[in-house]
């Protein structure tokens, strides 16, 4: 049997494990290919850059995040409630974790990255939104998704002259929610439940139990290696 080059696969166990633990800036190539003994040559025959690291745990993120959150809302699939609840959480772990904070900027502001998150929302926000825009075409969702990204990376991106974290949560769905036609006592209604509810705990647990899913997740994939599924 012919052996199973596990490279690739070794590089995305090791720097998503980095990122999470150290950070994205103290995630290095050059610390990577030391740790696996790899040259700077073959760690970017597959990832030609740190940025495509990085895409890797957001293709992770994307789909983890949001089946947490449909379970956090539970309003079935078309909730508005487990968007509102992603942007809380989201914003919950970039006040109070110095990692993740640093892992959701550098994802909003990587190209490579914004590319996956805002088509992954913008075909999302067509489950979630249709009922309020039922004339809109994927076309008119993906340029909504534009400025969307934009309002996130601003709640996420805070400085000491900053509002309240409430403050930002309750601003930014208002916004968000008005992009999408959703009616003002919809709207109301919805962010006073997210503010009323645990957000805080939310997020923490989201950032603990992606950690968890990322290790296992990666386990998995060595695993099915080694049975010759991939």
């Amino acid at each position: 049997m012919a052996r199973v080059n596990t490279t690739k696969y070794e590089i995305i166990q090791l720097a998503t494990k980095q990122i999470l633990e150290k950070g994205y800036s103290a995630t290095t190539p050059r610390a990577i290919c030391e740790e696996l003994e790899l040259s700077t040559g073959n760690l970017t025959y597959y990832f030609p850059t740190k940025e495509h690291l990085l895409a890797e745990l957001v293709e992770m993120l994307c789909d983890f995040q949001w089946k947490m959150m449909e379970e956090e809302a539970d309003e079935g699939l078309s909730s508005v409630m487990a968007v509102c609840l992603e942007l809380s959480s989201m914003a919950v772990m970039c006040e109070e974790d110095e990692i993740a904070r640093e892992f959701y900027l550098a994802t909003y502001s990587s190209p490579i990255c914004l590319d996956i998150i805002r088509k992954n929302d913008a075909a999302r926000a067509g489950t979630v939104f249709r009922s309020y825009c039922p004339d809109w075409d994927d076309e008119q969702f993906a340029e909504a998704e534009i400025i969307v990204s934009g309002i996130e990376y601003a709640t996420l991106m805070t400085t000491d002259d900053s509002v309240s974290l409430e403050a930002r949560i309750s601003g930014a769905l208002n916004a968000i929610l008005s992009i999408y036609c959703v009616p003002e006592d919809i709207r109301k209604a919805k962010i006073e439940k997210v503010l009323a509810m645990d957000y805080k705990k939310i997020g923490h647990r989201v950032l603990r139990d992606f950690k968890k899913f990322v290790a296992k997740t990666n386990e998995q994939t060595f695993k099915d290696l080694k049975k010759g599924r991939n």
